[in-house]
């Protein structure tokens, strides 16, 4: 993935320079590159990425457009492996009541999130009790396995 991230790079560049900061396509180029950084490890990368991302889809697209919803999905991920857990919660709740609204209980994105967030609110419940063995390990696994895209 980090070969891919110049590649990435110059694509958010290009799509701005040609179609603007406001295309959805430019839109779509920027929340990818906050993934490669993601894919790369480079949470410190990715985390302003990803909340420009959201801010930029909220605002052109809307709070209950899916591709914002994925979007807040994927910051809520990136906050949870940057070990935010706070922060996860609350983008992932807010993004869940967001997406039962807007595409309801039973849809795929719904339910991703909703998983999401129960992994994570079992880890959090795990650290207070004192139990943050196997912290770690649980949010390299779920890392490998989910990500709210």
């Amino acid at each position: 993935m980090k070969d891919a991230i110049p590649l990435y790079e110059r694509l958010v560049v290009d799509r701005e320079r040609v179609q603007g900061p406001d295309h959805r396509d430019t839109l779509t180029a920027r929340a990818n590159l906050a993934g490669a950084y993601h894919s790369a490890g480079r949470l410190a990368d990715a985390l302003p990425v990803y909340e420009q991302a959201v801010a930029d889809f909220e605002r052109v697209l809307g709070t209950d457009h899916p591709d914002t919803l994925t979007s807040r999905g994927n910051l809520a991920h990136a906050y949870y492996m940057a070990r935010r857990l706070s922060d996860a919660i609350r983008m992932f709740e807010r993004t869940i009541a967001d997406s039962e609204r807007a595409l309801g209980p039973d849809h795929p994105l719904t339910k991703t999130i909703s998983d999401n967030l129960r992994t994570i609110s079992r880890l959090q419940a795990a650290e207070r009790a004192g139990d943050g063995s196997g912290a770690s390990s649980e949010c390299a696994r779920h890392s490998a396995q989910t990500q709210a895209a």
